[in-house]
This record gives C-alpha cells, structure tokens and sequence, in this order.
C-alpha cells in the first residue's frame, strides 16, 4: 500500500513538473544576460525583466566562464552585477561562483532566490529604496538554498533563523540593517555610483568602500524609521531560540502576543518537512564552510526533488496559485527525525564534488 502511494505521488510529481517548466520558460527572443566591458569594469545585466530576471541554465552558462575570464584579465579590475528593468535584481534560480576582484551587486527590486546567490556571498551588496529581499522557500516545500544555510545562520541574533522559516520581508533600507546589503544607495544615485565605479583604476576593497560609503552617506531616503524588526528583535531571540522546530511552534502559541501570533499562524501554513529541514540546515551551517554549507545543500535539494512538497508547493503559489497546498505529511509531529536524517545522509558517488 505504501509503496503504491509513493509511486502515485511521483507520478504526480512529474505531471507538477512538466506544468512548472512550461511555466517557467520564456518567450522574448533578446539576449536573456548582457555581458559588457565598459573601460576596465566587466557589466552583467539579467535580462529577463518580464520574468522577473529569474536566472536559468542558459544564463548561468553564460555568466559563469565569463566571470573567470575577468578574474584572469590584467585589463578587468572590477565587475558590476545588476538587473534590468528596473523592478527585480533576481526573483529566483541558482548559482554560486568565487570571485578575486572586487565585485559589487545592485540589488535593487525583488531579491530572492538565485538573486540571493548573486550576491549575498560577494563583498558588496547595495540595496535602494526598491529592494525587496525574502527567502521564501519553506511556502513551496523547498529550504533556503544558494548558501543560505551559511548566510543566515551568521545574522545578528535568530534573525536569519526568522526569515528562513517564515520568508518575512525586508524592503529597502532595512535589507542593510539586517545585514542583508553591505551598504543603501537612494535609486536615483545608482548610474551615477556605477559611472564612478566604472571609473576606478585596479581599485582595492578599501577604495570601493570608501565610494560605497560617500554614496550611502548621501542618501537620505527612510533613513529617519526605525528598522522594521526594531520592536521585535528581541521577541525573536527568544521565541525561535528553542531545540526543535516543534519547540519554536509552543513558544510562539503560548506567549500570546500579537507578533507571536501572527508567526505562528504564517508558519502554520509552510511545509511541515521545510521547515524541519531549514531548522537543521541553519543549525549544522552556523559551524560549516560555505563550501560544506553548498554540499549539504545539494543533498538536501535531491531530498526534496524525491518528495512531493516541492512539487505541490510550487502548484499551489506558482502554477494554480490557489494558494492552497496539500502538504504531506501534514503536521511537524508527523515528520520524523529519521526522515530528516535521511535528507542530509550522503549520496556517497552523487554528491556534490567543489
């Protein structure tokens, strides 16, 4: 009987699968990454405005063998990552690559996903007034991946812990005050930052803080409000400081205020097997390389790709859009250790090799 039902529910799966990548793919017929050389700076611009600049393979082919060519030229002193359109740096996908030149993302409009791997892991990251960032990947049955077991562990407090399992998010100025960005530039300053940018001769990290740091000191946008979690950091530290993600549900239902309240019905709503498997991930990268972070990561994504949430996950918010996900197994008591153990075991000849 069991084995029945897991077979249906694959069957599934590759039906969610097909109706997810037709979905997925786009239609315009430009250039989906722009590759620029402008003086002695390297430009990347994602060019997918329509879908929100979401990265595909394409893409990442592109960018990736590029990147190293710059690393490797005499003639390349600095490279520029941003989105065009104006509404999204990068809404989704996946890629990680190490850099030696200084490396400064725009992360102006919706950063989630494959735009968090862009550019959370660089030196400089300038988010504007535009800036939308989340991890929301526990909504679709996923786990916030592209690093995010090493980033978010290594926010202040339980604040990275927070927006992994409940995909809270952060816009503008307070992408920075959470650590988020290295620095916040108003939008309308941003061509001109890069201009100068670009300007730079063999720059240092120094020199490029020290332009970051006239620009941020510049703009005066929200810079009155009080970070958006001000009130609550505290709330979060001990609420979600508990030894299990079932720890984490009690303290929320039983300290009866309305921030608790309104956590624990967002979290009651998320894939019960993500969030056990962010809880774990968050806790195992707090002491990991982000190279070990990356290889738990791809175990953790071939577990989910075995399962069904994911699948379910992304018909419900992204395909259908009922918003109505049918999780299996419904409840966090219903998701056993040993299942979770499995999800982080080796894939022993399969894993992920850097």
């Amino acid at each position: 009987m069991l084995k029945s039902l897991t077979s249906a529910c694959r069957l599934r799966s590759i039906h969610r699968l097909q109706r997810i990548q037709a979905h997925m793919m786009s239609s315009h017929g430009e250039p989906e990454v722009l590759l620029d050389k402008v003086g002695r700076a390297g430009v990347i611009t994602m060019n997918r405005p329509k879908v929100l600049n979401a990265l595909n393979l394409t893409m990442i082919r592109q960018i990736l063998p590029q990147l190293k060519k710059w690393e490797n030229d005499a003639e390349t002193d600095i490279v520029i990552i941003k989105g065009a359109g104006g509404k999204a740096f990068c809404a989704g996908g996946d890629i990680r690559g190490s850099f030696k030149k200084p490396y400064i993302a725009f992360i102006g409009g919706i950063t989630m996903g494959g735009g968090v791997g862009l550019s959370v892991h660089g030196r400089f990251r300038v988010a504007t007034e535009k800036t939308l960032f989340a991890m929301p990947e526990t909504a679709i049955g996923l786990f916030p991946d592209v690093g995010g077991g090493y980033f978010l562990p290594r926010l202040q407090g339980k604040l990275g812990l927070f927006l992994a399992l409940t995909g809270f998010r952060l816009k503008g100025r307070d992408v920075q005050r959470a650590g988020v960005a290295t620095h916040f530039v108003d939008s309308v300053k941003i061509p001109d930052l890069e201009n100068e940018l670009v300007d730079l001769k063999s720059p240092s990290d120094a020199e490029v803080t020290k332009v970051l740091d006239s620009y941020q000191n510049q703009s005066s946008i929200d810079s009155d409000k009080p970070f958006v979690l001000d009130k609550n950091l505290h709330n979060i530290d001990r609420l979600f400081s508990a030894s299990s993600m079932e720890g984490i549900m009690q303290n929320l239902k039983a300290d009866g205020s309305e921030f608790a309240k309104k956590q624990a019905e967002v979290l009651s709503k998320m894939s019960p097997t993500s969030l056990k498997i962010t809880y774990r991930q968050l806790q195992a990268g707090a002491t990991l390389s982000l190279q070990e972070v990356l290889v738990m990561e791809y175990r953790l994504s071939q577990a989910c790709m075995r399962g069904c949430d994911f699948y379910e996950g992304v018909r419900a918010v992204l395909v259908d859009k009922d918003q109505s996900p049918k999780w299996n197994p419904s409840t966090l008591e219903e998701v056993s250790e040993h299942s979770v153990d499995e999800c982080f075991s080796s894939l022993g000849e399969k894993d992920l090799t850097l």
